[in-house]
């Protein structure tokens, strides 16, 4: 079993920043892909970042690349979402999630490679 629970969210000025963190307990957490999601309301998830378990893979969804930075810390267990440049567009819920051992990290964009979500924790970006 898998616990995840992120923090770090909250309401912030377009322009500004958060940083998201996700804490894994429960395994082994340091040979584990990693990815952010979020949903916004209405709207269906969508895919933000992965990271692979050495931190040498990275992906992100074109519009947050050059603004987002998922990293890594292994010796914490816990993966982050620096977020800069933050747009209202960005407003949603944000989950961390364990990428399901064996998923290769091509598949590592689409919600079915993953089987441990965290509860979520909400950005909202005021304009």
């Amino acid at each position: 079993q898998v616990q995840l629970v992120e923090s770090g969210g909250g309401l912030v000025q377009a322009g500004g920043s958060l940083r998201l963190s996700c804490t894994a307990s429960g395994r082994t957490f340091s040979s584990d892909g990693m990815g952010w999601f979020r949903q916004a309301p209405g709207a269906e998830r969508e895919f933000v970042a992965a990271i692979d378990w050495s931190g040498a893979i990275r992906y992100y969804r074109d519009s947050v690349k050059g603004r987002f930075t998922i990293s890594r810390d292994n010796a914490k267990n816990t993966v982050y979402l620096q977020m800069n440049s933050l747009q209202p567009d960005d407003t949603a819920v944000y989950y961390c999630a364990r990428k399901t051992p064996g998923r290769t990290m091509g598949a590592a964009t689409t919600s079915i490679s993953y089987d441990y979500w965290g509860q979520g924790t909400q950005v909202t970006v005021s304009s």
